[in-house]
Formats: C-alpha cells, sequence, structure tokens
C-alpha cells in the first residue's frame, strides 16, 4: 500500500484539519465528534441540510458544505458510518430555528443510524426530516444495504435541495423537494481498479489487467458482474442502457448528467467517456441540459467512472443553476 499518511488510524482527524486550514472562509471543522459546518451557522430562519456517511468518497459529502449546498456534514470513519451521538452534534451546530433535512445514502448503518439521531434531536425540540437516497440501479440489495445504494444521484440532491433551503423554502418544502429529486435520479458505476482502505492495506478485491467490474458499490462491493474490459463506447453504454431503462428515460427527456470519477481515473479518461455518453443520449433523442464531470462521489483511489442521470424540469433546473459556494463545488 502506498498512500499519504502519517498514523492509518488518525487519517480522517487529519484531514479535517487540513481542510479547516485550507478553506478557514467556508468551514468549521471538529474532529471529536468530526463535524464540518459551515463557517456562517447557524443560518437563522433557514432549514439546515445535512448529510454524511463514511469517509473515503470525497468531496461528499464535507466538499459540499457552505452556502447553496449543505450546512454541515458528518464523516464517519473510513467506509464507516458516523455515529448517532456525531449527527446530533452537526443537527445542534447547523440548526437555525426552521428545523433540519438529513439527507442519507441507503446504507444500512448510515440509515440506522440518521434515524437514531433524528429522535433524539426531535425529542430536544428540533423538527427533523429525512431523504434516504437510493439513486443505483445496479443491484437490489449489497453487503451494506437492504434496497438500492445512494450514490452519486445524492451530490445533485443536496445541490438542489441547499439552493432551496438557502432561498428560505420552509422544511416541509425541502422535504418534499428531496423525495422528488430523489425519485428522478439514476445511477450505476464500474470499476478498473479496487480501493485500499488505509487500515486495512490490501486492496477490497482484485482484477485481472484484461477484466472490468460493472455495477459496483463505493465501499469496495463487487459489481453485478466482472466481464472482459471494453472500449469507452462500451463501457458507457453498459452503464446508461440499464439507468435509461430503470426510470424508464425517454426521447424528449431533458437530463443533468453526472459523469464521475470513482477517484483514480483522470479528467482525459472522464472527458472522453462523457462525450461517448452525451452522443449515445442524442441518439435516443434525450437533451442533457446540464453536466457535470469531475471527481465528486468516489472511492478512495479506486479507478472506473459512474454514470448519473437526473431528469429535470423547469424547478430542478433553476434551482441547480442557483450560486454555489464550497470547497468542492461553485458558480
Amino acid at each position: 500500500m502506498k498512500k499519504i499518511l502519517n498514523e492509518p488510524a488518525n487519517v480522517v482527524g487529519d484531514a479535517l484539519r487540513g481542510m479547516a486550514l485550507a478553506h478557514p472562509d467556508l468551514v468549521r471543522v471538529r474532529t471529536d465528534p468530526a463535524l464540518i459546518v459551515r463557517a456562517d451557522a447557524p443560518v437563522r430562519d433557514t432549514v439546515a441540510v445535512i448529510s454524511g456517511g463514511g469517509s473515503g468518497h470525497e468531496p461528499l459529502h464535507g466538499g459540499f458544505v457552505g452556502p447553496g449546498m449543505l450546512s454541515a456534514a458528518v464523516p464517519g470513519p473510513v467506509f464507516t458510518s458516523p455515529t448517532p451521538d456525531a449527527v446530533q452534534a452537526a443537527i445542534s451546530q447547523a440548526e437555525g430555528g426552521a428545523g433540519t433535512l438529513l439527507v442519507v445514502k441507503n446504507y444500512t448503518g448510515d440509515v440506522l443510524n440518521f434515524e437514531t439521531a433524528a429522535e433524539l434531536a426531535s425529542a430536544e425540540g428540533t423538527e427533523v426530516r429525512t431523504v434516504v437516497v437510493q439513486d443505483d440501479v445496479a443491484v437490489r440489495d449489497s453487503t451494506h444495504t437492504a434496497g438500492r445504494r445512494g450514490v452519486g444521484g445524492t451530490v445533485l440532491l443536496e445541490k438542489i435541495v441547499g439552493a432551496a433551503a438557502q432561498q428560505g423554502t420552509d422544511l416541509d418544502g425541502c422535504h418534499r423537494l428531496a423525495e422528488r429529486v430523489s425519485e428522478r435520479v439514476r445511477s450505476m458505476g464500474m470499476a478498473l481498479t479496487a480501493p485500499t482502505v488505509p487500515h486495512v492495506g490490501e486492496p477490497s478485491f482484485t482484477l485481472d489487467e484484461d477484466e472490468m467490474e460493472i455495477g459496483i458499490g463505493i465501499h469496495g462491493e463487487p459489481g453485478r458482474e466482472r466481464v472482459p474490459l471494453d472500449n469507452a463506447d462500451g463501457i458507457v453504454r453498459r452503464l446508461l442502457d440499464p439507468v435509461l431503462e430503470d426510470l424508464p428515460f425517454t426521447e424528449g427527456d431533458e437530463v443533468l448528467l453526472l459523469t464521475n470519477s470513482m477517484g483514480g481515473t483522470p479528467l482525459m479518461e472522464l472527458y472522453l467517456a462523457h462525450g461517448v455518453a452525451e452522443r449515445l443520449l442524442a441518439e435516443r433523442g434525450i437533451r442533457v441540459q446540464r453536466r457535470l464531470v469531475g471527481p465528486y462521489t468516489t472511492s478512495l483511489e479506486m479507478q472506473g467512472l459512474s454514470m448519473t442521470l437526473l431528469k429535470l424540469d423547469a424547478e430542478l433546473t433553476e434551482l441547480w443553476d442557483s450560486p454555489v459556494h464550497t470547497p468542492a463545488l461553485h458558480w
């Protein structure tokens, strides 16, 4: 294992301290429990939008804390859910009197711990709603979930709902919007190599040079099929076809396309794959109205990519275009 580390057990806390130094105008950071909160939190009379989960998927979620997106993020240990106490502490730091919306990826530990935190916060008088993101079409159940996993679609939901909260939408309105985005977004990913968790020290799985894994999760979960390595056209088609069929997306739809690096794939290959995806979507009469290309929901250094499609309407497009200023997303 080659990584830039001191002690593998301290990787999350050390990274958070560096993040605080890199973005003092945007975030405040605590390491016990681990929290990332907007520098100006709590923002009075504004819904606090909070997300989190195991570390190792950066910039998700801490990189999206700031005006126009998340109020706070709760990073657990690498690939491990944060505790209810940590989530409750984030609610306490970020809640500004208008309630809290928890954005939870569908992993069993995350769902249980965020639900417990919501109950604890509610008992103290804070109004809390929860949305569970489950956009991965690759599998119905995995080693980490009951039902579909929450993956790249989480970024799009956090941006859109964060914009609504910033504009003053109330808690019920933010919750309804989050549920609507969750219903309209689908994703699927693939891997050329596996990630290596620092305190484990070896890859989560192995692939031969002429193999790829289709339908992988973001915690080193194997995919739904292992097949011979294909060219970019073949790879993108294997990801897009099940996504398009699932919702389904149809001719005339307007979409946001996220082409996401799993951490180890360079932009040159991402742009190449994105170009293929736009061509294949155009052949089906699906119009890409907005796009995002880069590492947004990663799995440490895993090589590979995922494709996410969100079916847009006028409201979602306006909220996507609204200003955002976070360490990893800003316009």
